[in-house]
């Protein structure tokens, strides 16, 4: 069969396209539907690792989780990384193709198409729903002849559009009713509702604003979504990050009897949802810090993942940040390290193939007896890993972990403290080696570092290790694990999207579409 498909767009990026698309994705899946999320292009630092070893943008791989169903490339078929301010890493169908220019990107787009109607075709095979997530505005007119994400694949799937605003940055009728109006008549013939979103208040208040909306726009309004607090999910990219550093960023406050954990926000920082169990934490107070005069006096710092370690360690210097983070180590201070960062608190660090940049090679902060050789071939897995040495998290020796690898670079450790179980190789399952090692902690164990992501989503390694801090944490059966800490925020997330939007509308929408007989690209 061929799936129906519902496309998702915004008026802008951060409209809450991606978390809109999680919530039908959870509610179709609720009902029984055999639903997957699909974006043709994503552009994040932020990713995640599937079963067969492919990359794929951690958004899609939430929105899988939210439609219960394993992610696999086919959801996201090209996944831009970032490495500067005018190039990233293209992932094609899950694998490293190479890095580009902006402007060489561009000009090779219509060599991509197939593989986002090729992905996209397969995906309807399978499944009876798919939902799509458009990427900023389907009204950018300077990229519309190249674009293959927005009304290009609107187009070929002849898929009805939701056209999504964000009342809360102002300006909702202009999004809203200004994309209709620019957008060409046979394009504008796909959106079939619009949703305003982010809506603080009485939604009663917007009544007149639905009016207006519908009778200038000749499009009905599906619903007016209010704004939820303190859901507990993911962010797709670290421009959440900086829509609230002026609060996350402060220095410690002395008044405040919580633990105070600093992570470093690189310029190219990746995959920082690691941190979000620590920052469920009743008892821990997680920020993230760009200059030296924001760290304070933290308990425990942390450098995160980075899609560019070596750029990263420079600023890291520039800044100020480095040589305060060896002040803090030097007063007590715990110091973590995870993958890129993990890379720079070791002495040595070479890139003799000039890896995401020309850099040749780079001297760490020497918290860590480690060194790291940049390689051409990235590590994407998921990893099960068995704690040879608990001085980090006592009374876990011998307990199993799981997460994910995503690195270029090998590591030389003489205390490692994590042994592989399973890992997956990046693209031949047979070239698995059980006796594959990770980690590093210094003699005090006051530093220690990992490849590992997803490390603290191990519900017993994070409770023992803020113990050995002297924070009290909740019981196993007292407290959700960081799973079900999502899996609860996502009905919470699909229950208020049931309830403001005119749900018997959108499955008319959906089910009554009928199929191109010809395909657009």
């Amino acid at each position: 069969m061929t799936a129906k498909t519902l496309m998702v767009m915004g008026t802008s990026s951060s409209a809450g396209k991606s978390l809109l698309t999680a919530a039908i994705c959870r509610c179709f899946a609720r009902r029984g539907v055999r639903v997957a999320p699909f974006k043709a292009q994503n552009m994040s630092n932020n990713s995640a690792v599937c079963s067969d070893g492919s990359e794929i943008g951690r958004s899609q791989a939430f929105q899988a989780f939210a439609a219960s169903v394993p992610p696999h490339s086919d959801m996201n078929p090209i996944l831009l990384k970032p490495e500067g301010d005018t190039h990233s890493q293209i992932i094609l169908n899950g694998r490293p193709l190479k890095s580009l220019q902006a402007h060489e990107y561009f000009q090779r787009k219509k060599e991509f198409w197939p593989h986002v109607t090729g992905a996209l075709d397969r995906l309807r095979e399978q499944y009876e729903l798919v939902v799509i997530e458009g990427a900023g505005s389907p009204a950018e007119l300077n990229l519309s002849s190249v674009e293959i994400v927005n009304m290009a694949v609107a187009r070929y799937a002849n898929s009805p559009v939701l056209l999504v605003g964000d009342i809360e940055r102002g300006g909702v009728f202009a999004q809203l009713l200004g994309t209709l109006w620019l957008l060409p008549p046979e394009e504008r013939a796909l959106i079939k509702g619009l949703v305003v979103n982010k809506f603080r208040g009485d939604l009663r208040l917007f009544d007149r604003g639905v009016a207006i909306l519908e009778e200038r726009g000749a499009v009905p309004v599906l619903g007016v979504l209010p704004w939820l607090d303190a859901l507990d999910l993911p962010e797709e990219d670290a421009v959440a990050l900086t829509a609230s550093l002026p609060i996350i960023e402060s220095a410690t406050d002395s008044c405040d009897p919580r633990l105070d954990i600093a992570v470093i926000h690189f310029p190219h920082i990746s995959n920082f949802d690691d941190f979000d169990p620590i920052a469920s934490e009743a008892s821990v107070r997680l920020r993230y810090v760009k200059a030296s005069q924001q760290l304070g006096r933290p308990n425990v710092v942390i450098l995160p993942g980075t899609k560019n370690t070596l750029s990263d360690l420079n600023w890291l210097r520039l800044t100020g940040l480095g040589e305060r983070i060896l002040e803090l180590h030097a007063e007590g201070t715990v110091v973590i390290g995870i993958c890129g960062g993990y890379q720079m608190l070791g002495r040595h660090l070479s890139n003799p193939n000039r890896v995401e940049n020309d850099w040749h090679s780079a001297t760490g902060l020497g918290l860590l007896d480690i060194e790291t050789i940049f390689q051409t071939e990235k590590q994407t897995c998921q990893i099960k890993a068995e704690i040879l040495d608990d001085a980090m998290a006592p009374g876990t020796l011998g307990e199993s972990i799981s997460g994910y690898e995503i690195h270029v670079g090998h590591t030389t450790s003489s205390s490692s403290w994590l042994r592989l179980e399973n890992a997956t190789a990046e693209s031949d399952p047979s070239k698995t080696n059980p006796s594959r090692f990770d980690g590093a902690r210094s003699s005090d164990g006051r530093v220690w570092g990992c490849y590992m992501h997803g490390l603290f989503h191990n519900d017993r390694f994070r409770s023992a290790w803020l113990r050995s801090l002297g924070v009290a944490t909740p019981s196993q059966s007292q407290s959700l694990n960081a799973n079900q800490a999502i899996l609860r925020s996502l009905d919470r997330l699909a229950d208020a999207f049931e309830t403001h939007i005119d749900m018997n509308q959108l499955e008319k929408i959906i089910w009554s579409q009928e199929l191109a007989t010809t395909h657009v690209g």
